[in-house]
């Protein structure tokens, strides 16, 4: 066999086809994400350079810089104008009214809406979100709230995903890891991070130790391109400068596991603090719009008492790293950023909670490795190198994401000598309150997941057929396809069900719309003597036959996100027989395990 049959063989074998499209789009969409972190980076720093530094007269702590110049920090006090309680008031009322404004979806830390969009909404996000999201975020961290980017630029990423494969009228199983591509675009790229980058949006969906396997390889390219792309615009540097950390005294081990049971209970602190501050103000009888300009005014005022609680607090983390702060000042510093950061988000402002977490788990981790240091010396090898782990095992703990943390951790400060202890905390923060979570639209497996649903039934309903279901089907409420869309408002106004098939003349069905094909039409404001059914319709039809095992068709209505699917007359297949719902499988799901446990159950 020549080389050229060898190598034709292997392309054949390597399905360059197949493999192109997920390489191409997760490329695309990680380009995507990277300029987008790259502007929203730019917001940020522009914002803040004109509110805090020029307005404010606020000087935080800067990061990078080298431990030689990094001041002593034994006080809290710092020089800032007497009106500085204001700005972040600012920042609240611009947010506020731009998020319940045009997208009360990009309200609080985005990861949660780009959760709940995977599990609950197959992958769609509008393609204003990310916009008003950026913008919304923008101006919240620029004036000082106490909130990150991590959660702004996963939207922004998840956005574009979802948009893209909108357009390219993908499946719902491919919009949902195109989501996921661009959330670990837009995290990897703004914090240096491409592998953890990768990690986190396929583990941050599910509460137990879960990954969504099917969009790992999709979220590498995505992260290593947003990566690529942000590095070569802002350099290539860590976030953080370390000093060199070694880990060669095992018995310290003991020290770590109990800085991870202080991160677990501080976490579980940090968490009902967050939702209940939420609770409080969800019961103000005041306009959303209004209530992230009270949360700013929380925030103004606790920053006259402890002004390091403003913005990303990365320069405080740096100083901690380099042992610059006190014992006392690291512990005000962690308490205030907690209630700062539930007043800046709680309250309905836009940003993550990733960065606030990270300086949070600092400030716990550099005070608890001053303390044992002075306990036990013998035992604490370096107290500050407790920051770093600090700062993954506290985040890990909130999260359920103790892989990823741990690897974005030691990206994001370019120091993996410490990777053990850094596994044994954040393990050991995740399972001491195992359902203690930060984000809250988290589920608690692949098994719990709507995404998934599909996938964990089949087996029950083997052997069963389309047509065992028809006296449970729904008769069709066709639509003629040359009826106006005043007609077919009038019709529908009182219908059962959410999808209409459209015929022809002779009865034959020539696509099919939904309700929500409905209002995608009158928020285009048409007028409604012009639009035809056909026109709102979607001709390629997905559909069923009644000899068709009701496995095959549930993993055609799981893939693609459909409630209802049509299934066709046997003798003519171009006529709908009936209408088969999810909820109506779901039911004879139920039944068909209830006989299965009869069957095993003893006695």
């Amino acid at each position: 066999m020549s080389f050229y049959q060898h190598l034709k063989e292997l392309l054949r074998e390597m399905d360059i086809r197949a493999m192109g499209r997920p390489l191409l789009l997760a490329s695309l969409v990680g380009v995507i994400a990277g300029l987008g972190a790259i502007a929203f980076s730019a917001g940020v720093h522009w914002c803040d350079s004109f509110f805090l530094t020029q307005l404010g007269q606020y000087h935080p702590l800067p990061k990078g810089l080298a431990m030689d110049q990094m001041p002593q920090m034994t006080s809290l006090r710092t020089d800032y104008r007497w009106y500085l309680f204001l700005i972040p008031v600012i920042g609240g009322l611009v947010s506020g009214f731009l998020v319940f404004r045009f997208a009360p979806e990009a309200e609080g830390h985005g990861t949660d809406a780009a959760i709940d969009a995977y599990h609950n909404k197959g992958g769609m996000i509008r393609g204003r979100v990310p916009i008003v999201k950026g913008l919304a975020s923008i101006i919240t961290i620029g004036t000082g709230g106490s909130a990150g980017k991590e959660g702004p630029v996963a939207q922004i990423g998840a956005g574009f995903g979802s948009w893209l494969a909108s357009r390219l009228g993908l499946d719902t199983a491919e919009r949902r890891v195109l989501l996921l591509a661009g959330m670990a675009g837009g995290i990897g790229a703004t914090f240096r991070a491409p592998l953890g980058g990768a990690l986190f949006a396929v583990e941050v969906l599910y509460q137990d130790p879960d990954f969504e396997h099917e969009g790992l390889i999709p979220a590498i390219i995505s992260s290593i391109v947003a990566y690529s792309v942000f590095g070569a615009v802002t350099g290539w540097k860590p976030l953080l400068a370390t000093p060199v950390f070694v880990f060669d005294h095992p018995s310290e081990m003991f020290s770590y596991l109990l800085l991870g049971i202080f991160c677990a209970l501080f976490g579980r602190f940090y968490v009902r603090v967050f939702y209940g501050i939420q609770e409080r103000f969800r019961a103000i009888p005041l306009p959303a719009m209004v209530k992230p300009a009270i949360g700013g005014l929380l925030v103004g005022l606790l920053a006259m008492l402890v002004p390091q609680v403003l913005g990303s607090g990365y320069g405080m983390v740096q100083a901690a790293l380099y042992g610059k702060l006190a014992i006392w000042v690291m512990l005000v510093v962690a308490l205030a950023k907690i209630f700062a950061t539930s007043f800046t988000i709680s309250s309905g402002g836009s940003g993550g909670v990733f960065a606030p977490s990270l300086v949070i788990g600092a400030m716990l981790g550099g005070s608890f490795g001053a303390i044992m240091d002075s306990l036990f010396p013998a035992l604490v090898q370096d107290p500050r190198a407790y920051v770093l782990i600090g700062m993954a095992g506290f985040f890990a703990g909130v999260s359920n994401t103790p892989i990823a943390t741990l690897i974005m951790v030691c990206e994001l400060t370019g120091n993996y000598a410490l990777l053990a202890p850094l596994m044994l905390v954040c393990v050991v923060a995740m399972v001491v309150f195992r359902k203690n979570t930060i984000y809250c639209r988290q589920v608690a497996n692949r098994t719990e997941s709507p995404a998934h649903f599909g996938d964990f039934i089949v087996d029950v309903l083997e052997g069963i057929h389309v047509a065992d279901l028809a006296e449970h089907g729904r008769k069709p409420h066709t639509i003629p396809e040359h009826m106006p869309l005043s007609e077919i408002l009038e019709e529908i106004a009182n219908a059962e069900g959410a999808y209409y098939p459209t015929v022809d003349k002779d009865g034959n069905m020539t696509g099919i719309f939904s309700v929500n094909d409905i209002r995608r039409i009158l928020a285009e404001d048409l007028p409604p003597m012009l639009v035809l059914a056909r026109d709102i319709a979607n001709a390629n039809v997905i559909t069923a036959r009644p000899d068709e095992l009701l496995t095959d068709v549930m993993r055609k209505m799981s893939s693609r996100g459909l409630e209802e699917i049509p299934v066709m007359n046997i003798t003519d297949p171009r006529k709908v027989h009936f209408m088969l719902s999810r909820r109506a499988v779901l039911a004879r799901y139920a039944a068909e395990l209830e006989k299965k446990k009869e069957i095993y159950r003893p006695g």
